[in-house]
Formats: structure tokens, C-alpha cells, sequence
């Protein structure tokens, strides 16, 4: 059986006795409408199951009141909250958001680049693939001044806004702190640094060994991909070494769990014999025993403000070119997987 053809404003007119015009202006609700003409057009709509183009009418405005957003895993508490503060922005302000998730892949992000682009959204918000080693495939948006930020994972573009925290300075902080707890033999499990989050991590770990006069070991780094399972299995590598690390920290939470749980299984004590610091502050740093001393920052604020900042640039409030990056604040959370015994 042929599916019913689509209702048209031209089947309202018709019916109503009135131009398609006006059955356009009052769907728009236009203030040169009866009250009496709209209801009458809007109940005949709804009866009919009329549905509006906002396709072809984005194509006669030039815009579509959407904006793309693409990670690199949607099943991240921290970019579930990013996405939350960007909705609530974005819907304030009329904005509709279409979402893609680049699951680690350059490849797939690019492509889903070409769909935002095809689809026509009026800006786009990104935090790149760990594995995105130039901007080549955003250049259609570049070229056609439509605004891109760039959050939490990012890259410098003269043309783009980076939004993101110090991680240079949170890792400092973080690798500080176990010093301080009498950590000497300090291993930090990361991903691989083409991002500038591990990149700067890595940096901000270095700092601080080099301020206390501690050695920077090549072996002591190891590069994961920061699941739980990979933490785990980094857990197996640390029970066959000879001189085990007194001290870890990750670049994020999900990794350092599952290290945790593997070392304890073993009988390693935490934080007696190895103290943990991990990055994000994810609901499950709460739930592992002993808790997990980790650096919070807001992910719902970065959603907020990176919808701002876009909103701005697309009604022309402010102009890309005019911030290249801003700063957000981020903090160690000190608990107890840190806190060696009789150490406060």
C-alpha cells in the first residue's frame, strides 16, 4: 500500500478558503494574523497531522537553528555532563542539537564532520579523537566562517575557540600531592599524547618530579587507552614488577578503578602500599573503597559556556577571532586512596 501523501500548507489554504501565504504567516504564528485565522489554521493543522519543512524554510533563512556536537564516547559521565550544560544553553536560546560520537576514530570523526557540514547546523562543538593529529577535515567550516569550538580535548586554530582547564597544572597538583604523601617511586598511567590533555598531564607529572629532585623514569609512564579493563591489566604488570611504585596517578578515573580493584584482589593495600590519584571526578571515585583522591572539574559548566560562546559568535555578539582560549577552573579533591597512614 502507497504511503499517504504528505500535507502541504496548499492542502490547509484549500480547505480554509485562504491563500497558502496566509496559512504560512499564521503557522509562524506572524503578527499580521487574526487570533480568530491562526486557531483556525492551527486546528486544521493539527487534525490533518500537517508538518512543518524546517528544512526548506532553514534553506530560505540560511539557518537552521542547530547546532552540531561530536565526542569521542558518548558512555563518558564527564561528556554526558558536558552535553547537559550545552543543552540547557542551547535550548535556551531556541537552539536544537544534533549529536555524533567520533569513538576514538579521526576517520569517524571526519565523517561525521562531512554530515554536521551537509546538514547544515550553524556551529559545531568538538573535543577531539584521541588519534586527530591535524584540522584538515574541518576546513569546509573554517572556510565558510562558521563557527567551531573546540572543548576539554582541543588544538590551537586562528580560526577556532578552545575551551578547556590547566591540565598542566591539575596534573602538578595531582603528582604533587602524592610527594607529599611520601611517594617517591610515582608512575602515571595516560594515553597516548597527541591530545594536549595527556600531553600537558604528562608535563605537569614531569614538574613535579623535577621539583622535588625526583627522577623521571620512561618506564614508569604507561600509555593505555584508560578503560577499566586496561587498568586492570596495567594492575598485572605492577604485581610482576621488582620494585613496585609507591605511588599512581591516572589521567582518569574509570583506569585508576580498575587498577585499584586488581591491586586489592592481590592483596596490595590502598593507600598503604601504593597511594592513587585519578582525573575527573566521575560518581565511581565514591563507590570504590577507599575513595579515590582525583581532580574535579565541571563538565556541565564547559557544556555551558562553549553554548555561549557559540550562541555569541552565530548571532554576531562577538567573533571567534577574538578568544582563542578560555580557562576553567579545575581542583584536587583529596580522599582517602591518597592519604598514606598516619598522614593527614
Amino acid at each position: 500500500m502507497a504511503n499517504e501523501r504528505e500535507v502541504t500548507i496548499y492542502d490547509i489554504a484549500r480547505e480554509l478558503n485562504i491563500s497558502a501565504t496566509t496559512v504560512s504567516r499564521g503557522l509562524q504564528d506572524h503578527p499580521t494574523i487574526s487570533k480568530k485565522t491562526k486557531k483556525k489554521i492551527f486546528d486544521l493543522a493539527e487534525r490533518l497531522g500537517y508538518r512543518s519543512n524546517h528544512f526548506a524554510r532553514s534553506l530560505r533563512n540560511q539557518k537552521t537553528n542547530t547546532f552540531g556536537i561530536i565526542v569521542p564516547r558518548l558512555n563518558s559521565h564527564f561528556m554526558s555532563s558536558v552535553i547537559a550544560g550545552i543543552e540547557n544553553a542551547a535550548n535556551e536560546h531556541g537552539f536544537s542539537l544534533l549529536i555524533a560520537q567520533s569513538s576514538e576514530s579521526s576517520v569517524k570523526e571526519a565523517s561525521s564532520v562531512r554530515t554536521m557540514f551537509d546538514s547544515r547546523v550553524d556551529g559545531l562543538l568538538v573535543s577531539l579523537a584521541v588519534d586527530t593529529a591535524d584540522l584538515s577535515h574541518f576546513e569546509h567550516f573554517f572556510k565558510k566562517n562558521i563557527p567551531v569550538i573546540f572543548f576539554d580535548r582541543v588544538m590551537q586554530h586562528e580560526n577556532s575557540v578552545n575551551i578547556l582547564i590547566d591540565n598542566r597544572q591539575a596534573a602538578c597538583n595531582a603528582t604533587r600531592h602524592l610527594i607529599e604523601q611520601g611517594c617517591r617511586r610515582i608512575m602515571h598511567i595516560t594515553a597516548p599524547t597527541l591530545q594536549n590533555v595527556y600531553k600537558d598531564r604528562l608535563k605537569g607529572y614531569k614538574e613535579a618530579l623535577g621539583e622535588h629532585k625526583i627522577k623521571f623514569r620512561e618506564d614508569y609512564v604507561v600509555i593505555t587507552n584508560l578503560s577499566q579493563e586496561a587498568g586492570a591489566e596495567v594492575a598485572k604488570t605492577i604485581l610482576k614488577m621488582k620494585t613496585r611504585p609507591d605511588g599512581i596517578f591516572v589521567s582518569n578515573d574509570s583506569c585508576a578503578v580498575g587498577c585499584m580493584l586488581a591491586l586489592k584482589e592481590a592483596g596490595i593495600r590502598i593507600p598503604e602500599d601504593i597511594a592513587f590519584v585519578g582525573f575527573n571526578n566521575d560518581p565511581v571515585t565514591q563507590v570504590i573503597e577507599p575513595h579515590l583522591t582525583t581532580i574535579n572539574y565541571s563538565g556541565y559548566e564547559m557544556g555551558q559556556v562553549a553554548a555561549r560562546h557559540l550562541i555569541n559568535h552565530v548571532r554576531d555578539v562577538s567573533f571567534v577571532s577574538s578568544t582563542n582560549t578560555i580557562i576553567l577552573r579545575s581542583e584536587l579533591m583529596v580522599r582517602a586512596s591518597s592519604l598514606k597512614k598516619g598522614r593527614k
